[in-house]
Formats: C-alpha cells, sequence, structure tokens
C-alpha cells in the first residue's frame, strides 16, 4: 500500500478497494480467478508461490488487503463463515489453555465453546463485558493463553474497554482476539487498542448485503500463535470460496455509506423510543444511559453502530405480538444487511439463553428513518 493510500479515509480506501485497477485491461473492478491449481515452473517453483487454491487464489488478495488497510493490520485471512473463522483460533490452541469470554456474547460461538471447545481440553471462565476488574480476576499468569472480546456485545450491546483488557493479558502473556463484528473497522479499530487478532463475521456489515457467507482473520504482526492459525486456515478447509470472495469486496466497497447511515438511524430510533410509555428500555451504546456509553465514546468513532434491542413492556408474549405486526422490519436472524430485521433472540438461542423474553434484536438497514419509526410504532399500538 502507498504512502498515498495510507493518508487515505477509510471511506475512500474502500470505495476505491485501495484504487486497483488491472494492470492488464485496466478494468477497475477486480477480475475472479476460478481455478483450483496453478502450473509450476520448471525449477519446481511455483509462481508468486501459488500452488492450490484453498490458500492461494489471487481473488482473496484484494480482500485481504482492503481489511489489513481498514484494521492496521499485517496479513488477513478469509473463512467460508464467521465461525469456521473463530473456531480456527480455538484450535490453534493446546489441550489444557485457558480461555476468558464474556459472559453475553455471540451464543452460537460460546456454545461451541462449552461443548467442543471443552472437549477438546480448554477451559472457559466467562466474565461480565463491561467489568474491567472482573476481567483482572479471571485472567492469570501462565495460565490464560487468550482473551476473547466482543464490543459491542451480542445482543444487549455491552461495551469492554479493550485498552485495559489487552493491557491485563499482555502482562499475563494471553492472546487477545476481538470480534470486531458489529462496530467494523470503521467505528473501532482493535488493534490500536492493543489486541493482537481482530475477527469479523463478513457476512454482516462487511458484506453488507445478506448474500453472502464469510468470516475472517486480521492480525497486528506475524507470530508463532498467528502462524498455527494460518495452518488450520490452509489446512481446515473452511476457506472462502472466490465467488463468495468477489461478492464481500463488492459489498465492502459500500461499507462507509452503509454504516454512517445505519448508525444515524439507529440513534434516532434509540432517541424516539428510550422513554417510550410502551417501552421497557432501549439497549444501545449511543444513549447517555447505557451502562458503556463513556467506554463506547473513547474507543467508537463516528458513531455507535447499527444495532440495537428493545424491551417491550408486557412481557414475552407482548414483544413476540409487537415484532409480528411490523412489516417494514422482517423477522429474521443475521444483521448487518441493508433491510432491517427485527428478531426475538431468546427464542434463537432457547432455554439456556440469558436472553430477557421481552427482548428484540434490531438490525437497523437503510430505509428511510421515518419509515421505520413509524413501523414501529404502529406495532406498538397494534400488539396492546
Amino acid at each position: 500500500m502507498s504512502d498515498q493510500t495510507q493518508k487515505q479515509s477509510p471511506a475512500t480506501l474502500t470505495a476505491q478497494a485501495l484504487g486497483w485497477v488491472d494492470d492488464a485491461t485496466r478494468s477497475v473492478t477486480p477480475p475472479l480467478y476460478p481455478s483450483t491449481t496453478f502450473e509450476r515452473n520448471t525449477d519446481l517453483s511455483y509462481h508468486d508461490g501459488r500452488c492450490y487454491t484453498r490458500a492461494d487464489n489471487p481473488t482473496y488478495d484484494q480482500t485481504c488487503e482492503v481489511l489489513n488497510a481498514l484494521e492496521g493490520g499485517v496479513e488477513t485471512r478469509l473463512f467460508a463463515s464467521g465461525m469456521a473463522a473463530a473456531v480456527a483460533i480455538l484450535h490453534a490452541l493446546n489441550p489444557g489453555d485457558h480461555v476468558v469470554a464474556p459472559k453475553v456474547m455471540y451464543w452460537a460461538l460460546r456454545s461451541f465453546m462449552l461443548d467442543s471447545g471443552v472437549r477438546a481440553g480448554l477451559s472457559f471462565d466467562f466474565v461480565d463485558n463491561g467489568d474491567t476488574d472482573q476481567w483482572d480476576q479471571h485472567i492469570k499468569p501462565g495460565k490464560t493463553k487468550m482473551v476473547w472480546l466482543e464490543t459491542p456485545a451480542n445482543p444487549d450491546w455491552q461495551i469492554t474497554d479493550i485498552a485495559a483488557v489487552a493491557a491485563i493479558a499482555r502482562k499475563a502473556g494471553a492472546q487477545v482476539v476481538v470480534d470486531n463484528t458489529v462496530a467494523t473497522p470503521l467505528l473501532t479499530r482493535p488493534i490500536d487498542f492493543g489486541a493482537d487478532i481482530v475477527m469479523h463475521s463478513a457476512t454482516k456489515y462487511l458484506n453488507g448485503h445478506s448474500d453472502v457467507l464469510a468470516g475472517s482473520l486480521t492480525t497486528a504482526k506475524d507470530s508463532e500463535f498467528w502462524q498455527r492459525v494460518c495452518k488450520q486456515h490452509a489446512s481446515g478447509g473452511a476457506v472462502l470460496g472466490v465467488f463468495e470472495t468477489w461478492l464481500l469486496l463488492r459489498g465492502m466497497r459500500t461499507l462507509a455509506v452503509r454504516v454512517e447511515r445505519a448508525c444515524t438511524t439507529a440513534m434516532t430510533i434509540a432517541r424516539h423510543f428510550e422513554n417510550h410509555p410502551e417501552i421497557e428500555q432501549i439497549q444501545y451504546p449511543g444513549l447517555e444511559s447505557h451502562v458503556g456509553h463513556d467506554i463506547a465514546k473513547k474507543q467508537m468513532r463516528g458513531g455507535f453502530g447499527g444495532m440495537l434491542s428493545i424491551r417491550v413492556k408486557g412481557g414475552e408474549k407482548r414483544a413476540i405480538d409487537f415484532h409480528n405486526k411490523c412489516k417494514i422490519f422482517k423477522r429474521a436472524t443475521s444483521l448487518g444487511g441493508v433491510e432491517s430485521l427485527i428478531e426475538h433472540r431468546s427464542s434463537v438461542e432457547g432455554p439456556t439463553s440469558p436472553v430477557p423474553g421481552d427482548l428484540l434484536r434490531v438490525s437497523v438497514g437503510i430505509e428511510d428513518v421515518n419509515d421505520l419509526v413509524n413501523d414501529l410504532e404502529t406495532a406498538l399500538r397494534l400488539s396492546k
């Protein structure tokens, strides 16, 4: 990346995909390379180091470089899903290693940790996201090998002080991995706050169109641990297809405008309903009433994200009825797309979920904000 490119804003970097132009055709859109294998040279070397597409396909190059630039990392690997990226991290640990993670986090990964992770010989402690003292109490020098952070955390959007927890982990000799899916690198760059590796479910905001399943890991530096992750990537087989990679890069080129719109709209919705007589609580880190607001102001720039949760007065039945009455908001899992979604989260996670039954998770899209507010107001009125 040139010095001029390094000085450009994230909006310019994403829109132009680092200003790439094909040398041969002068195309401004990167091509697809569907080949699964690459011919060796006569001296048995590999042209550009490429052997087999699982780790070496040139379609990956541009997407990885954009993510390196956005996150401030040195290398990015793309995976078939966010879960595949997270599992590669866990597989890079050794039996007996200790992991500290948040109590409130992406439910599928927490379940994987407590099932497959425990069976693989890992041990886990789960702590309150926003309580730095709890992180300090549970991160043990010589024992803890990885600290997993997710901020804002799904689905109550608690905020973790990345810099404070990273400093504790560094003293203990533990790797710090941050799930940056919700904030995106446009709002938070965890590496700037001391993270070693940044993870994304690229299915969400990075792609942004609900048509690609993808994940990514970006490292702050090369290390022995990162090389183990890369080995899992290359040999584990959960790599991203070239067409999905091409679609991911296409989606990332509108990342800045989508995130800006979602942040603005989410704040408007949160403020509109914060003191609404039919709402028990709005959970959104942009509100001064949110317990993590001060930390969010420190480590999120340009907005507080497009995710919020609504706790409806009247309990679980009212919440379900309310979300059934929405017309513009679609009742669907996932987040970060151009369309607005609403979800009764506890019924997705099941009977062991810590999520209250009256909570609805909302992913704000890019529709007109007045239409979205009116849709929610109408649903509240009809669900009485």
